[in-house]
Formats: structure tokens, C-alpha cells, sequence
């Protein structure tokens, strides 16, 4: 019950970004990395990676988590674990010369799932075979919502 309470969460936290984007299009939209470039010439994270996206994650995922019986801590956790995550890929990705809302097979799903999981395991006394689990069932989950959500004009491009 935890891991799909944990996956469902992880999913708002992920999720809320976008939702932002197609709600505020340009308000708010302030790039975490203040549009600097890392040594190699290559933005550290790009365009689309912006605080009003992470303060987004923040409140859906301590919202949602509340709404399926976990702490606000939790859930607080979670969203910044899911958004650290998801700057590692981001930066994984310009490294790799991958542009953004490119397609990176596991680089873009598994720290974004991972990493959260790894910040509460001990809170909510998560096994390794749980995370492994709760992971690779995200890594399924988004590749199908990914192309959902492109074919109703959510998303730029699918996975």
C-alpha cells in the first residue's frame, strides 16, 4: 500500500511542473539555472527547468501526500527528491548534448523516482525490493503517460 501511495505521489511531484507550464505558460517561468552554461559551453540545466516548476512539485507533492494518508514531511521530501532528480537528468542530458524534452531512456525516469524514494525510505520502512519495485513500475507508467499526455497536446514530444 505504501509503494503506491509513494508512486502516486512521485508522480504529482513530477507532473505538477508540466501542469504549470500549460497553466501560467510564461509567468513565473524563472530557470533555476539563470540561464548560465556549465564549462563545456552547454546550459547547466536549460530553459525548462524553472523554479515555478519546482515550487509546483513542492506543493503538489506535500498536498498529495496529505490526501493519501502520509506526513506533509513526507511528501515535502518526496517532491524534493523527485525535482533534484530531475535536475541530475537535465544536466546528464545537455552533458550528453540531449535537448530538452529529448528522449534519454532511464536517465530521465530513474533519479526521478529513485532519488525520492531514497530521502523517506527509512520514514515509511521502505525495502530495496520495494524501491526496485516502485521504480521500475514508474519507469513503465511514465513512458505510457508520456505518450498519453503528447497526444492530447500536454507534452511537447513523448518518450
Amino acid at each position: 500500500m505504501v509503494a503506491v501511495q509513494l508512486l502516486f505521489v512521485i508522480g504529482l511531484a513530477n507532473g505538477a511542473p508540466i501542469l504549470a507550464q500549460n497553466l501560467l505558460r510564461d509567468n513565473w517561468q524563472y530557470p533555476v539555472d539563470c540561464g548560465r552554461n556549465f564549462p563545456d559551453g552547454r546550459p547547466l540545466f536549460g530553459v525548462s527547468k524553472t523554479w515555478r516548476g519546482i515550487a509546483a512539485a513542492l506543493v503538489a507533492a506535500t498536498i498529495g501526500a496529505v490526501g493519501v494518508g502520509l506526513s506533509a514531511a513526507t511528501g515535502l521530501w518526496l517532491g524534493i527528491g523527485a525535482m533534484a532528480g530531475d535536475l541530475m537528468s537535465s544536466f546528464v542530458k545537455r552533458r550528453l548534448g540531449i535537448a530538452p524534452s529529448g528522449m534519454a531512456l532511464g536517465i530521465d525516469q530513474v533519479p526521478e523516482v529513485l532519488l525520492p524514494l531514497l530521502l523517506v525510505q527509512h520514514t515509511v520502512a521502505l525495502t530495496t525490493s520495494e524501491i526496485a519495485a516502485v521504480t521500475v513500475l514508474f519507469l513503465i507508467i511514465e513512458l505510457l503517460l508520456s505518450r498519453v499526455l503528447y497526444h492530447l497536446h500536454i507534452r511537447k514530444q513523448p518518450y
